[in-house]
């Protein structure tokens, strides 16, 4: 299967991080789908490369390692994608490092809120079983919620609680997210780039601040194409990009049943019809 002839997504989530597809189940629906070039992006982990990169050697679509990081500063959240990295590069994987310790920092945190604000108690294994995994989140603390019985559905649990948690006091910085991924020979990708905190979107005003002062740190490219947006807003992405001189990719956001988001969703046009600027990130990591 060419390129040309199937779906690309380059912005999935396994279990590995907070989805719910297992890398070898993943790989199975990515082929049943007709995608023909896929990353998992899972946050601050890249252990699913290990597992899927052999399986589409041996018999499937074309597989790009990635990593998102959750980043954070003056400016706002930020998620930091990355792409054709050196999966042995030092820098990179202390990142990754870094990124899973603050989660399990931030676990911790949120378990202690959870119980102190809303008498919220889970099983001390449970909250161990999690810290195990290395990369634990709010989505694994909404299906926890389901589990014991304190939300009903994973939406209620989120916007009744979880999105509720304070923020965590230390966060990896955009900059210092950029900075590792060009030391491992990385592609560094503004994620969503129109989503702030929480569910927001940036006005015109904040997108140009953000974009002007990441392309600083050596930020690459956006995720013009992803589930969430409306074709007019990825029209101005596009357009943002030119601006900037900056690469485009194409995500979903796939996080099997803990979204409704469907691989494959990522908004792009025909092959005939790409944008300069995806063909450019493509022809960077060799596709």
């Amino acid at each position: 299967m060419t390129i040309a002839s199937g779906l690309i997504d380059l912005h999935i989530h396994t279990t590995v991080s907070d989805g719910t597809d297992t890398p070898e189940e993943l790989f199975g629906k990515v082929k049943d789908a007709g995608i023909s070039l896929f990353s998992v992006t899972d946050h601050d982990a890249i252990r699913a490369a290990k597992t899927l990169s052999p399986l589409c050697e041996k018999d499937g679509p074309r597989f790009l390692p990635g990593v998102e990081f959750s980043c954070r500063d003056r400016g706002g959240k930020y998620h930091i994608l990355a792409y054709g990295f050196d999966p042995a590069s030092e820098p990179l994987n202390a990142l990754v490092k870094r990124g899973q310790l603050l989660r399990a920092d931030k676990l911790l945190a949120r378990v202690a809120y959870l119980r102190e604000t809303f008498g919220i108690e889970f099983p001390e294994e449970e909250i161990f079983r999690l810290l195990a995994e290395s990369n634990p989140g709010k989505p694994h603390l909404a299906n926890l919620m389901i589990k014991y019985g304190y939300a009903i559905t994973f939406r209620s649990a989120m916007e009744k609680y979880l999105d509720r948690l304070p923020s965590a006091a230390e966060y990896i910085c955009p900059e210092e997210a950029i900075a590792g991924i060009l030391s491992g020979g990385g592609i560094p990708i503004l994620a969503h780039p129109l989503v702030g905190s929480g569910r927001e979107y940036l006005t015109d005003e904040e997108m140009e601040r953000r974009l002007t002062r990441l392309k600083e740190y050596g930020l690459a490219g956006i995720e013009a194409f992803y589930s969430g947006f409306t074709r007019e807003m990825t029209k101005g992405l596009l357009e943002k990009a030119d601006k900037y001189g900056l690469l485009v990719t194409a995500g979903s956001d796939y996080h099997g049943t803990n979204k409704t988001v469907r691989l494959g969703e990522t908004g792009l046009p025909d092959p005939a019809d790409y944008p300069s600027a995806f063909l450019r990130f493509l022809s960077r990591v060799g596709v």
